[in-house]
């Protein structure tokens, strides 16, 4: 047996087995089976159906007192093993109303992922990974600057990127591989990094074109910007100086400001005034982060945006004749000029699926490790479909996000799946009970518990607003179950009565129906009910991590199931108050059943 081999052997014995993660489903589906019916209720709905009263046996001030005291964190559940009799997780048997609040809360807390105890922490897996991966246990090697640990931890992104990327990097070491596919690329942050800090050959796919080609722009920047600063450090440290840059060359070596080819732009047109405009602008930048340290000058660089709108996913089905071969002929163009200045991050634009061959987009594909970022919906499940099915992917690492945008199998109405494979559920364990979450559950698991816990709230008068134009809708509209959405009237308002006004118009129905003293009484009759529906939202906080939960575990159940998957965990990368959906699905393949072929 080989000694990476014994490794993967190892870390698979370190981590939750599969009837483990089965039982840990099973304990969440139970709690969900009873609170579901809380996530799945549709706020705009709130006091047309009267939700309060079809859910709640309490007063809404005992639920915000509850919520806000977190005294449930401290306070033992008040029925020790088996429920009582009639009472459910806080809810009457009979009745199905919320009876016990501080029951639900600890209940929910405890089914949550860090209550359930089935996660790594992202040191504990740098640990497995550099403890097993090699004799020595060393870190994988860096090409660029040295990034201390917690040196970006007030900028989202950076923290991000520099959090996966090391445990990216130590996967491939792991495996023994130079190779990286980062799915769902986007603006291409994670992959420049991986390929200018580690030295890693990255391949970006991305389904918008818009974003690979900004992405490109970006990595050359990046890339001059980096060398630069090599350049510097080494020249620095040969004469025994700082590697600290002064204030005039940290300006220096910002990308962008040395003319105009150097402008961080998209397509290259525009005037010469909106050139200058935009190197104005960039000097700016320089000129703000000019007292930041090299490190922190190049994470924010990371964090320039392209200033271009992004295109959605488009199945490739849905694409025009012309706009599939404009694609491919990009891609075979950036193939080209990256072969010719050694680029080691090559953007490319294509919608992925599970069934993708991933040879068709990549010619020099050699055995690789997978990753994804924050990728949308479906596109996390297909990219641990993909790892499963292809030989040559030896590792994934996989940090999914918009929760409501899953498909599910089990949908009763059969309008979530109308693309053949789901996203939702994954394995085979939830897929033979049907489970079906619900989009308003799964929009509920999106929330951020953590941030909500510290006053960086729901924005309460907006949904109100929403639900009394709602009753306004069924009162004097027999049309008020319209298809036209209201979209983005609150931003716009500056009142509830000049809401109702500019949603009438938005949805065109009859204003004159109304007068303005009508509106308004609406408005104080559901004021006073307003406490309702923060008791109620805050409620649906409170359960959002034990549905991210049962959708995490699936994946990571899904994983459990495959033979040739040696090792498979979820791993806590990132704070959750910098970046709420902070899991990884992580897994690793036995080497006997990876190929290079």
């Amino acid at each position: 047996m080989s000694s990476s081999f014994k490794a993967l052997f190892n870390m698979k014995s370190s981590s939750h087995s599969l009837a483990e993660i089965q039982r840990q489903i099973d304990e969440v589906r139970r709690f969900l089976s009873v609170t579901l019916n809380i996530a799945n209720a549709h706020t705009v709905e709130f006091y047309t159906h009267d939700v309060w009263k079809r859910f709640m046996a309490v007063k809404p001030e005992e639920v915000l007192s509850a919520v806000s005291s977190r005294s449930d964190q401290q306070r033992e559940p008040q029925h020790k093993g088996p429920e009582p009799s009639g009472n459910t997780f806080g809810f009457c048997s009979d009745t199905n109303r919320l009876v016990d609040t501080h029951e639900l809360l600890q209940a929910a807390k405890s089914r949550s992922l860090p209550g359930l105890g089935v996660c790594m922490s992202r040191d504990e897996l740098l640990q497995e990974l550099r403890g097993n991966g090699s004799e020595s246990g060393a870190p994988p090697a860096e090409s660029g600057a040295e990034l201390e640990p917690d040196e970006f931890m007030n900028s989202k992104k950076s923290h991000e990127v520099q959090s996966m990327s090391e445990v990216v990097a130590s996967l491939a070491q792991q495996c023994g591989v130079k190779q990286v596919i980062d799915v769902g690329s986007g603006k291409g942050y994670l992959s420049s990094f991986l390929s200018l800090q580690y030295g890693l050959r990255v391949y970006g796919i991305d389904s918008s074109s818009t974003n690979t080609h900004g992405a490109q722009e970006r990595n050359r920047k990046l890339k001059k910007f980096s060398k630069a600063y090599q350049k510097h450090t080494k020249a620095a440290r040969a004469q025994g100086k700082s590697t600290q840059p002064s204030q005039e060359e940290l300006v220096e070596l910002k990308p962008g400001i040395n003319g105009d080819e150097d402008v961080l732009r998209v397509d290259g047109a525009g005037s010469q005034e909106e050139k200058e405009e935009e190197e104005v602008s960039v000097s700016a930048s320089a000129e703000r982060h000019s007292e930041q340290n090299p490190e922190e000058l190049f994470l924010s660089a990371l964090s320039e945006d392209v200033i271009q709108p992004t295109s959605p996913r488009v199945p490739p089905g849905q694409l025009s004749a012309e706009e599939r071969e404009r694609r491919k002929r990009e891609n075979l163009e950036r193939k080209a000029q990256n072969r010719t200045d050694g680029a080691l991050y090559s953007p490319l634009t294509s919608y992925v699926t599970a069934e993708t061959e991933l040879r068709e987009l990549i010619c020099e594909l050699e055995d690789a490790v997978m990753v994804g970022l924050h990728t949308c919906g479906d596109l996390a499940p297909s990219t641990l479909r993909m790892f499963v099915a292809k030989p040559e992917l030896s590792a994934v690492c996989s940090v999914g996000c918009c929760y409501h945008l899953l498909s599910e199998e089990f949908d009763p109405t059969g309008q979530e799946c109308l693309h053949g494979v789901c996203g939702f559920p994954l394995s085979q364990y939830l897929r033979e009970q049907s489970w079906f979450c619900g989009r308003n559950a799964r929009m509920s698991a999106c929330l951020a518990l953590e941030r909500v816990s510290l006053g960086q709230g729901i924005q309460m008068e907006s949904l109100f607003y929403r639900a009394v134009l709602h009753v306004i809708l069924r009162d004097h509209y027999s049309s008020y179950k319209s298809e036209k959405r209201v979209g983005n009237v609150y931003s716009k308002a500056k009142s509830f009565v000049d809401y109702v006004r500019r949603a009438l118009r938005r949805l065109e129905l009859d204003e004159s129906k109304l007068s303005d003293r009508e509106i308004q009484d609406y408005h104080d009759v559901y004021s006073a009910r307003m406490s309702e529906m923060h008791a109620f939202n805050m409620l649906k906080v409170t359960l959002a991590p034990c549905i991210e939960g049962l959708i995490l575990l699936d994946r990571l159940c899904y994983l459990k199931e495959q033979e040739d998957v040696s090792f498979s965990a979820l791993v806590q990368l990132f704070d959750p108050l910098l970046s709420p959906r902070c899991y990884a699905v992580v897994g690793l393949k036995s080497c006997g059943k990876r190929t290079t072929s």
